[in-house]
């Protein structure tokens, strides 16, 4: 049976940051007809109800349907983390992430994880992400296995080490390469999952280890590459000691075929003029991690220059150095480091970012990210009155925009009444 789902609805035809508020459709009184895990038809609630008057009908009044949000940025291993006090990105590793990953040997404490971790996206509205595994095979078991049993869309991989590490947590260049295509074979493409090959940082590669996946990658074009690039300036400096000879830190990369179409590069912030065109001619994806580069002390991500030049972006919470689950509290901060660097994001732009233009970085835009016909049905259900405070803004607002911002701001879980995924409301 069909299910017809009412509410204001809101979707985008194009990118805001080109067009303009006109890029979205708002439907006030609108409807969403989802069967088998798609979406039939959008369009005004009356209309949709007399063409299908067999469906199935859920009225959520005056909340807000969209596309779920996807985190185009995660580690998922690091969810007991978050939160965590003091740290940049150097010490944060061996502090924190080195010891708590090194516990993901323990299939069963894996499991434990990603099973929480999926549940704390459902909860936070999140339907697809991106996430780094550790270097256990199991690890990516598990959160396969967790997104799989929650029908969620998502991709990730075995995070690949062979330096710079503590000793349980190295690889090699063989394993690496072995143990990643292996992972690959197995699940990459069963139902709603996708193998992404993932060198964590050049720092922690040798440059044989990342011309072994840079070798994979050429053998699985179909395949998304995730790996980090020019967080910090003492990182960048760190990556400069260990590639004397490489042009720049982007240059470590595709020294080795590690830049491509499908490369996915987090943080990005301290790029020179030579990285962003090659990045731009490769049509490589920037992954914009606003609550992490504050927490840590990283930078300030130039959205608007970056976006103007045609650069494909998406967004990230990248917990656990990241500190929200939650892409409402990510809109924020974009909206905040936006506005330091003289340029403030739209509504409309924060929100396609979250959403589209995520979906567009991890090449999935022919799938989810928007509600249009024949996508799949991943929704999240938006009450834009979740608290006292928020409603009270809200009361005042003049459009759609208005009527969102505060949730925006201010918003978390309890804005989240419900999330759909693949066409089955989980909340």
């Amino acid at each position: 049976m069909a299910d017809l789902i009412l509410g204001q609805v809101l979707t985008f035809t194009a990118d805001p940051f080109a067009m303009g508020p006109n890029a979205a459709r708002h439907i006030t009184h609108g409807a969403v007809l989802v069967e088998a895990g798609r979406i039939r038809a959008v369009g005004e609630a009356d209309a949709l109800k007399t063409a299908h008057p067999t469906a199935k009908i859920t009225d959520y009044g005056r909340h807000l349907i969209s596309a779920g949000f996807i985190d185009a940025h995660v580690h998922y291993p690091q969810t007991a983390i978050i939160a965590s006090w003091g740290k940049r990105l150097i010490d944060w590793l061996n502090s924190y992430t080195f010891p708590e990953e090194m516990r993901f040997a323990d299939h069963a404490y894996a499991s434990a994880v990603a099973d929480r971790y999926c549940d704390l996206t459902l909860a936070h509205g999140t339907t697809s992400f991106c996430s780094y595994a550790t270097i256990h095979p199991a690890s990516v078991e598990a959160i396969f296995t967790a997104a799989q049993t929650r029908g969620q869309r998502i991709w990730t991989g075995k995070t690949c080490m062979d330096r710079n590490a503590p000793e349980g947590l190295r690889d090699s260049a063989q394993s690496a390469y072995d143990d990643s295509k292996a992972l690959l074979t197995a699940w990459h493409g069963v139902d709603r999952l996708s193998y992404v090959i993932t060198p964590r940082f050049s720092p922690t590669s040798t440059p044989e280890q990342l011309n072994a996946l840079g070798a994979l990658w050429a053998e699985h074009p179909d395949c998304l590459m995730q790996t980090h690039l020019s967080e910090q300036t003492d990182e960048i400096t760190w990556v400069k000691s260990l590639f004397p000879t490489a042009r720049d830190y982007l240059d470590t990369y595709e020294a080795h075929g590690l830049l491509g179409k499908g490369g996915l590069y987090g943080h990005a912030i301290w790029l020179t003029d030579r990285e962003k065109a090659r990045l731009r001619e490769m049509d490589a994806s920037l992954i914009h991690c606003p609550t992490s580069n504050t927490f840590i002390g990283s930078g300030l991500f130039d959205m608007g220059g970056l976006k103007a030049a045609g650069h494909r972006i998406g967004l990230a919470t990248d917990t656990g150095g990241g500190s929200s689950f939650s892409m409402l509290r990510t809109m924020a901060a974009a909206y905040e480091v936006g506005q330091l660097r003289g340029r403030a994001l739209h509504p409309a732009e924060l929100w396609w970012l979250a959403t589209a233009g995520s979906a567009q970085s991890l090449h999935a835009e022919d799938r989810i990210g928007t509600i249009a016909p024949g996508m799949e049905a991943d929704l999240v259900i938006v009450d834009l009155a979740s608290t006292p405070a928020i409603e009270q803004a809200t009361r005042r607002a003049e459009d759609i925009w208005q009527a969102i911002f505060p949730t925006i701001m201010m918003g978390d879980d309890r804005a989240i009444h419900a999330t759909w995924v693949n066409g089955r409301p989980t909340r």
